[in-house]
């Protein structure tokens, strides 16, 4: 993945959030506040702001249940769309143009041969109150329905749904369900 000046990833995280309209920060849906303090908290270089983003981030984070590191590596373009707790592990791997929906959690398997964290690639759609959990690879264009519960590897162009989670394959699976990408956004600036 190309370095990406963090003025620019801030510009994406709004775009993917809220498509062509211009808002000020002030009337901006808490879950918003909380992803632009979180790309703050990421890239402060300072001791007195990277402080201060951590304090806004925090408030944040107790204000829509967000438990999401400034540590966690999430690729530009993510999108939070609905108010409500989401839950991910400092450790797993996001990439770029991920949808995850209220009461989503992404952790660690403690045991076994899945023990780790997940690693989820590009233009994946989680789904209301799913769970993602061990060391196992979510590749791209993968969308997993609310409430499935996923502990194995996933291909590309895939759907998952269920507990425990059924894999169907599907090209374009998310489709309709991820709009405006960054890729968008650069051709429209």
């Amino acid at each position: 993945m190309k370095l990406i000046s963090y003025k620019k990833l801030i510009k994406y995280e709004l775009y993917r959030n809220l498509g062509k309209k211009k808002c000020c920060f002030f009337f901006l849906p808490p879950q918003i506040k909380f992803l632009v303090m979180f790309r703050h908290c990421q890239y402060a270089k300072k001791l007195v702001s990277k402080s201060f983003y951590r304090i806004v981030l925090n408030y944040y984070r107790n204000k829509t249940g967000n438990e999401i590191s400034s540590k966690t590596n999430i690729g530009p373009g993510l999108f939070l769309g609905h108010a409500g707790p989401r839950y991910i592990n400092v450790k797993s791997n996001i990439g770029s143009n991920c949808n995850i929906n209220q009461g989503v959690t992404i952790g660690q398997e403690n045991r076994g041969k899945r023990e780790g964290c997940p690693t989820i690639g590009n233009n994946v759609w989680i789904g209301a109150y799913a769970v993602v959990v061990g060391k196992i690879t979510i590749e791209d264009d993968v969308l997993i329905a609310p409430l499935s519960f996923v502990n194995f590897d996933v291909p590309q162009h895939s759907v998952v749904v269920g507990n425990p989670g059924v894999i169907h394959h599907k090209e374009n699976a998310t489709f309709g369900y991820i709009n405006e990408t960054i890729d968008d956004y650069d051709i429209l600036s």
